[in-house]
């Protein structure tokens, strides 16, 4: 996990740390999630996410890849994104996902 600053952070090594682990491609914006079972909507909660962000996601199960043509962003807000997806009882439609931008 990458190193999480706060704007009134004066200790010059975590800086310097945090600035080699973007440069090393880690950051703050990924994680993971799951599709909710039974339900056509998953909300989505990231402390990255903004009203002007572009999540993206990607499949890490075979049950998600099949979701794939059914699923899809319907909004994103301050702190939250929604997806939208068939209804399914399926448990396990992991997606990994990155919010970028905004």
């Amino acid at each position: 996990m990458a190193i999480q600053l706060q704007p009134e952070e004066k200790n010059i090594w975590r800086v310097v740390q945090a600035v080699i682990q973007l440069v090393q491609g880690r950051h703050n914006a990924c994680d993971r999630f799951t599709l909710t079972p039974g339900a056509t909507t998953t909300v989505v909660s990231h402390v990255n996410c903004s009203k002007d962000c572009e999540p993206q996601f990607s499949a890490r199960t075979a049950n998600a890849a099949a979701a794939l043509a059914t699923t899809y962003i319907s909004a994103v807000d301050q702190g939250s994104f929604t997806v939208r997806h068939a209804n399914n009882a399926q448990t396990d439609r992991e997606f990994g996902f990155t919010v970028t931008g905004g």
